[in-house]
């Protein structure tokens, strides 16, 4: 009987062990079944990258040789950040009543393929001006989107949200050096056929990820948290000197190919002007994940330092005689948007209460790309058409130079009077995963 037991149970923990052993081989067979999955994800961030920096980084060459002037362009080129004000709010909204973020990415992506042919059919300024309201409607969201898909795959996995971003990144940085020898050999005319192939290899790499309900909030203004937030004058004057900062960033981004054309350069140069922008941007944020603290005051600090390494920039960039020049200075571009960026990001956490948050992140972002977007684009361009590249550098270089003051002033009030506005556990420290603005 005792025997007859023993093998009893002998022969019932063998079936536990096969029955286990046989369960965790299925689930290894379907993690493995969904690497797929995850390596046409970070293949689909590349390429939606590497699409947007073809026609922000050489879109402003077109409009120069069909004949454009400066102010023109620029006033073509801040119709983006304008539109973006809108599209947002528009397009989270959707993707969150719909609960299918893919078939709402697909929808934007065939909406800017099919626009981006009449921008480039356009033969009038007015119908140019009117085909790229509706362009930028369909484009401007894309990256938000795009970081909200991969959120939303991630979710409750052990999957780190930098390590797809870092695909978007070296998308950005090798599709523009790759770019430039390619539209210099195909003409600024062609730009769309290069952008319409990358966007359409994008879109085959979306279509074979799996379907899923996941969702992430975007940030939306609420009015509720906006009333709350103008009672903080540390954020409103965070805010206002980000402004002041971030314009003459927008200037750069928007007139750099077309001043290294003027001082002799070609689109390989622009290309690699590009590449040089963006290819260490990934390593900042690394570099601040991982050693900055967590202080107000010490982010202040650091934000005042950034400052002043943006107005060295645009001295540099107001005395750069050759376009090498101008491409080689474009490397401070990782340390002074990246450093921007990710401590405003954090400091905007730490400033703003918990229920705020998506307001306080929303108000960021919109103060960065949408607002100095507008300004950097219609006055970079007149300063530009009327006075020169120079003059445009060195007053982004003064305005740069305000923000470090302000904010050096902001560090030292915060250093004699510490910062208290809210409860403490209303600020609990978080991290938390967020979207590059436009650059």
């Amino acid at each position: 009987m005792r025997d007859t037991l023993r093998e009893d149970n002998r022969l019932f923990r063998l079936f536990i062990r096969i029955a286990f052993g046989l369960k965790g081989m299925t689930h290894l067979r379907e993690k493995d079944n969904n690497l797929p999955s995850l390596k046409s994800l970070k293949l689909f961030n590349f390429f939606i990258y590497g699409t947007m920096v073809i026609f922000t980084g050489f879109f402003q060459l077109y409009l120069q040789d069909i004949g454009l002037d400066k102010v023109e362009i620029g006033s073509l080129m801040a119709i983006a950040p304008f539109v973006s004000i809108f599209a947002n709010p528009f397009w989270g909204y959707w993707s969150d009543r719909a609960q299918n973020m893919k078939r709402v990415l697909l929808f934007m992506l065939t909406g800017t393929l099919l626009l981006v042919q009449f921008v480039f059919q356009a033969n009038t300024y007015t119908m140019i001006y009117l085909t790229m309201i509706f362009f930028y409607f369909f484009q401007t969201p894309m990256f938000s989107q795009t970081n909200t898909l991969i959120l939303g795959y991630i979710e409750g996995t052990g999957h780190k949200f930098g390590s797809f971003r870092m695909w978007g990144s070296l998308g950005w940085a090798l599709t523009a050096v790759a770019a430039g020898p390619v539209i210099d050999r195909l003409g600024s005319g062609r730009i769309s056929i290069v952008f319409s192939i990358m966007l359409i290899v994008a879109a085959v790499f979306m279509l074979t990820l799996p379907n899923t309900q996941k969702t992430t909030a975007s940030a939306t203004v609420s009015v509720r948290g906006l009333s709350k937030l103008f009672f903080n004058p540390y954020f409103i004057g965070f805010i206002l000197l980000g402004i002041v900062v971030s314009v003459p960033n927008t200037m750069n981004n928007t007139f750099m190919s077309l001043y290294i054309l003027e001082l002799g350069g070609t689109k390989q140069t622009v290309g690699l002007a590009i590449f040089f922008s963006s290819i260490f941007e990934v390593g900042v944020f690394l570099l601040c994940d991982r050693y900055l603290k967590r202080k107000i005051s010490v982010m202040i600090a650091c934000l005042a330092i950034v400052s002043l390494l943006f107005s060295l920039r645009w001295m540099l960039m107001a005395e750069a005689s050759t376009p090498m020049q101008v491409a080689l200075i474009q490397l401070m571009h990782c340390i002074t948007f990246g450093g921007y960026f990710y401590v405003g990001t954090q400091l905007t956490m730490l400033f703003v209460p918990r229920p705020f948050r998506a307001s306080g992140q929303a108000i960021y972002t919109l103060s960065w790309s949408g607002i100095s977007g507008v300004i950097g684009g219609i006055v970079g361009g007149w300063m530009f058409q009327n006075f020169g590249a120079q003059t445009m550098y060195r007053t982004g270089m003064m305005l740069a130079l305000i923000g470090a003051l302000g904010f050096g002033w902001m560090w030292y009030v915060l250093r004699r009077q510490g910062y208290r506005p809210v409860p403490v556990d209303e600020l609990e420290e978080e991290y938390e995963e967020v979207s590059l603005p436009n650059r």
